[in-house]
């Protein structure tokens, strides 16, 4: 009797995987074409190569590979790297670069904490001490000079306040009878300010920071300039451009200003287009002029500036605050806004024992102003 024929052998038929990156897994349908010799389901089956040390995981050109999330990735990369080098430069600068007070200072100041995360009381000083090259006449070129502005900041820990005090302010000054409050300054430099304004006022200073001249202009420079809106400016600094100083003529209206300009403002004593302007008009004037600095170093176009302007600050400013310090300020004073600067307006006038006229201020002017600068 013929015998059965033997059935024909079963396989077992494999499903290719879809791979990570695209395409299928062959490897399964690889082995049953070697298992039969041939190519599998007569479809022409590709081989993988096994990897090699170096192999790229994607050789596809990098503009193919980018996606909108790593892009967003590699500009937060960036920025993060722009910002940590401008931190680097500020701090490298505060440390090489930055002038300290003189040591006197570190006595009569009060303890505070950290300015970003405390409340911090900020005396700002300018001096009107003229370089040694000066022409300008009876401009002191020696001393530390009187302060040609006093601005109290308070600051951190979410306080927001400022304080003007007009520099023709008269006070009794120890060992010198009644004298205008920027003598104070003549007298034993930074550290007797510090003394007759926390005594005069009665509220603690816990930094003082005083604007160095020399170096200012470059910082004006390093921001791109500042923009000041104002009436009418015309002063000669260190005997004007006749002299080898320098003369600042503005127009009333709004003026874009480089370093020199920036700083013939700040230090102008005499407007000679209002001959009749008062203490407090100069006061405005650098009020507004500091009020845009700080606009402008918070607009964006600073930011693709802000290594150069980080190098430049440090050395702008005397002041008893390390690097880090500082960069607390900063940040504190960023993330504060800007408040309202309110001037101690004067409520009379007095005549100074050896003649000169000077300004008086009430004691309830005096109280309700710190209250006000306290609370802020």
């Amino acid at each position: 009797m013929p015998s059965e024929p033997e059935p024909p052998p079963r396989y077992k038929r494999y499903r290719a995987r879809p791979r990570l990156l695209g395409g299928r897994d062959d490897e399964p349908a690889a082995l049953l074409d070697g298992a039969l010799g041939g190519e599998s389901a007569g479809r022409r089956v590709r081989r993988r190569r096994p990897r090699r040390p170096g192999d790229r995981l994607d050789a596809r050109p990098w503009w193919r590979r980018l996606t909108v999330k790593r892009a967003v990735l590699a500009l937060l990369g960036l920025i993060v790297a722009w910002i940590a080098l401008s931190l680097v430069l500020f701090l490298v600068s505060s440390h090489f670069e930055r002038t300290s007070p003189p040591a006197n200072v570190a006595s009569v100041l009060d303890p505070a904490g950290y300015p970003l995360t405390s409340a911090n009381n900020i005396l700002v000083l300018g001096s009107d001490r003229r370089q040694k090259n000066s022409k300008e006449p009876g401009a002191e070129t020696t001393g530390p000079g009187r302060s040609d502005s006093i601005m109290l900041i308070r600051t951190g820990g979410g306080h927001a306040a400022r304080l003007s005090i007009p520099r023709d302010t008269v006070v009794e000054i120890p060992g010198h009878g009644l004298q205008k409050i920027n003598a104070a300054h003549e007298f034993g430099g930074p550290a007797e300010s510090i003394s007759v304004i926390k005594r005069w006022l009665g509220v603690p200073i816990n930094h003082v920071v005083e604007v160095n001249f020399e170096n200012f202009p470059a910082l004006i420079d390093a921001m791109g300039g500042v923009t000041y809106t104002g009436g009418c400016i015309v002063s000669r600094l260190d005997g004007g451009f006749s002299r080898g100083g320098y003369t600042l003529r503005l127009s009333k209206g709004t003026h874009h200003l480089d370093g020199k300009a920036a700083l013939a403002l700040a230090r102008t004593r005499e407007n000679l287009c209002a001959p009749n302007e008062t203490d407090l008009q100069r006061e405005e004037h650098q009020q507004a002029l500091f009020t845009d600095m700080k606009s402008q170093l918070l607009s964006p176009s600073s930011f693709f500036r802000l290594p150069l302007i980080a190098w430049n600050a440090p050395p702008a400013i005397i002041s008893d605050m390390s690097g880090e310090t500082l960069l607390g300020l900063f940040g504190a004073l960023a993330i504060s806004g800007t408040p309202p600067t309110h001037i101690l307006k004067p409520t009379g006038q007095t005549t100074l024992p050896e003649g000169g006229e000077g300004l008086t201020v009430s004691e309830a002017a005096r109280r309700n102003a710190v209250a006000q600068f306290m609370s802020g």
